[in-house]
């Protein structure tokens, strides 16, 4: 589409003569095609933040979301924010990814050339976004909370040949290390190589003997990252007189240790010290220009071996219950119950509470499920433990089921005899084949036919994993988090000098769904996103817990400046399929983390819509739009629309892309941005209004990765104003 308001395209000339914080002029005189004389009317508008009534909204600030690299490039970009915005918001130079490197460090220049700009520009920056799910350094995060190498006592240590390389190059031989024999290998004699070796990744160890002019090639060994025997044999074609170790496309930390090379009939070893006992190295070597290291160091020489509890919410004291369910007089299986505060083991805290009913017809009428995240195979070791009481003494029988509900076989941890008083019950064995592929525990409680309550707490239920590498502690991967947490607030807050005074400070923390049961949607989490997300994102939330947008608020406050307006940034707010349910859920997790007297100030909606040519649903979604806004009303924070952008869809439910939009579809998009930001003006008062951001000021191109070929801009792709300009216009001032 082309559209005759040229205005913007002679803006980088008049920038010699004009300041950037200037209005520039709209109104001039073009030759136009006959057939764009509809187009017309939007020479009549002004630049858009003139629309705004500074004396009834004092406040309030117009944003457009920015390209940085595009905005330092001080052409048609600048030029067009600077006209007719107050505020910019960065699309994605201010985010974790953009920042961090693999190995932590930080670089802040962008960010400090985006400040310098925009402040000499007259306008202010919204900060997008301290802590995200998507868009972190994923390599890094989980680095910090990889397994930990098993600490070995000096004085029992297990040495090895560890081998450290920089990278993984192209070719097997560009990383080498090398044996040298006392004597050459004996042609036509059968040798037998065995050693153990492991890896920090999957490799492949290619073993070639040479005499420097001959190589027996074919020969290799694996490596994983537990400890492997590995054996190979063959018979030498030629005095070899050089061992080979090449591995040149693996990087990372290799290790050899037990080697052995003996000769058919024979015991000796032709490799000296290959235990790596003492620290004798004087026979390996490698090329001079190879540039990785080797040495002989302490090692643990086994798996190690260490307990995991598969149990969220242990001790009751969260909202999870995601391991827990239960079925009450035959109804069921739901999610548990918490009792009520004091009712825990010992008089403190909560419990699961459950109960049963008179006169029932089978034991499992009533039952209690703890439910894992993991199939249990045959073998498998486990220790279950847990504290329970119930209104009369009576026993309960356990049951191995496939998931609440799928039953699977009559035992699994016991039977306990349950009393009046709290009292620890504790059971451990391992997985037999009739119980291979359980995840879930069943308890029956109505074998005594009597209603009766229940309460359990302190429910643990573990597998004994092992390895050479044993796995953060939650409380470890919590530190390690927060520490790293910390140094990115400290430095975006020192990058951007105290100029930028609002953000998002959490982006996207809600999921759209209530899987634990409690009314409200979850907090995001890899538990209940796809499994490419799931790969892709981090969850700082896993790690930290509920507390983790507690923690990112307390230290953007003890870094920034003090008068920072702090918000929680999600999408579909203004849904219609659940009746904003996800923005009532947010307003209630709001509640919950300033209960400790956490403050957040405001809330942005991003309101990424579209104009729907079904007038049922598009009548829907006004609706929508409308008791968004009155719960955010209501919420008293201040209110950001802070990612506005639209689409349209037609009447089956298909996009329509902007090369086959019609004059008279951008229309009605024009008319759904009026009623937006005009809804916005009358519903949420003065003094929670912070301001409206459009994101995307031009349409998207075929090829971007945000709403590819949509018409959502208000100007098109060659910076021509569109219709939904002045729809955007007239919203503004209430028209």
């Amino acid at each position: 589409m082309k559209y005759y308001n040229k205005f913007l395209l002679i803006i980088v000339a008049m920038m010699a003569m004009v300041s950037c914080v200037d209005n520039f002029d709209s109104n001039f005189n073009v030759d136009k095609p006959a057939d764009l004389e509809k187009y017309e009317y939007l020479n009549e508008y002004d630049v858009l933040k003139s629309y705004v009534d500074r004396k009834a909204n004092p406040n309030f600030k117009l944003g457009s979301g920015i390209t940085v690299s595009d905005f330092l490039k001080r052409d048609m970009v600048y030029s067009l924010a600077c006209s007719n915005f107050d505020e910019l918001t960065a699309g994605n130079a201010m985010k974790y990814g953009s920042i961090v490197k693999d190995d932590g460090s930080m670089d802040f220049s962008q960010v400090v050339k985006f400040v310098d700009a925009a402040k000499g520009a007259g306008l202010s920056i919204y900060g997008h976004t301290i802590l995200w799910h998507s868009q972190q350094n994923n390599k890094y995060l989980n680095n910090l909370i990889a397994d930990k190498e098993i600490e070995v006592d000096p004085n029992d240590a297990n040495n090895c040949l560890h081998i450290n390389t920089t990278e993984a190059k192209a070719n097997t031989w560009d990383w080498q290390i090398y044996y040298e024999p006392a004597s050459p290998l004996t042609v036509g004699v059968t040798y037998t190589l065995s050693m153990r070796i492991k890896a920090s990744a999957a490799a492949t160890v290619d073993f070639w003997p040479t005499d420097g002019s001959n190589v027996l090639y074919g020969l290799s060994l694996a490596a994983s990252k537990e400890w492997s025997n590995v054996t190979i044999q063959f018979t030498p074609s030629h005095a070899f007189n050089k061992l080979q170790f090449c591995f040149g496309k693996f990087g990372g930390d290799l290790y050899f240790d037990d080697i052995t090379l003996t000769a058919a009939n024979s015991t000796d070893n032709v490799i000296n010290n290959g235990a790596f006992d003492s620290k004798d190295l004087s026979n390996w070597g490698k090329p001079s220009w190879h540039s990785y290291s080797f040495n002989i160091e302490a090692l643990a020489a086994g798996p190690a071996s260490w307990w995991k509890n598969l149990v969220s919410n242990s001790n009751c004291e969260d909202n999870d219950v995601s391991c827990f369910y239960a079925t009450e007089v035959s109804n069921g299986p739901k999610a548990a119950t918490f009792s009520a505060a004091g009712t825990g083991a010992g008089g403190t805290g909560r419990a699961i509470i459950v109960q049963s009913g008179d006169n029932a017809t089978q034991d499992w009428d009533t039952q209690f499920f703890v439910k894992v995240p993991h199939v249990f195979k045959e073998g498998e070791k486990y220790r279950f433990s847990m504290k329970v009481k119930a209104s009369r003494n009576v026993s309960i029988d356990s049951q191995a089921h496939k998931e609440p509900g799928g039953y699977l076989h009559y035992a699994m941890v016991g039977s306990p005899d349950v009393t009046t008083e709290w009292q620890e019950y504790t059971n451990s064995g391992s997985i037999n084949s009739s119980q291979e592929g359980m995840s879930t525990i069943a308890f029956n409680l109505a074998k005594n036919k009597l209603a009766t309550t229940f309460y359990f707490d302190d429910i643990v239920f573990e597998i004994e994993e092992s390895g050479n590498t044993i796995p953060l502690t939650p409380e470890e991967k919590k530190e390690v988090l927060t520490n790293a947490m910390e140094n990115w607030v400290k430095g975006m807050m020192e990058a951007c000098g105290g100029y930028v005074k609002a953000w998002d400070v959490v982006n996207e923390p809600l999921a759209g769904a209530d899987k634990d049961g409690d009314g409200w949607y979850d907090l995001q989490s890899v538990n209940n996103v796809s499994a490419e997300d799931a790969k892709n994102n981090f969850y700082w939330q896993d790690y930290l817990g509920d507390d983790y947008v507690r923690t990112a608020i307390q230290l953007t406050r003890k870094y920034g400046p003090e008068d920072m307006k702090l918000f929680i940034n999600d999408y579909n707010l203004e849904s219609d399929w659940d009746d904003n349910m996800k923005l009532k859920s947010l307003i209630n997790w709001i509640e919950r983390w300033e209960k400790d007297g956490t403050k957040i100030d405001g809330i942005g909606t991003q309101m990424h819509v579209s104009y729907y040519l079904n007038s049922a649903t598009q009548k829907s979604k006004e609706d929508h739009v409308v008791k968004m806004f009155e719960l955010l009303k209501a919420s008293g924070k201040l209110i950001k629309i802070s990612e506005l952008d639209m689409g349209i869809v037609d009447e089956n439910g298909n996009e329509i892309k902007t090369a086959n939009l019609t004059f008279e579809q951008q229309l009605l998009m024009s008319e759904y941005y009026k009623f937006i930001v005009k809804k916005y003006f009358e519903i949420i008062p003065v003094s929670q209004q912070y301001g409206i951001t459009h994101w995307s000021p031009t349409d998207s191109p075929d090829d971007s990765g945000w709403r590819k070929g949509q018409p959502i801009g208000l100007w098109s792709l060659n910076y021509n104003r569109k219709p939904v300009y002045a729809g955007f216009a007239e919203g503004l001032i209430g028209k």
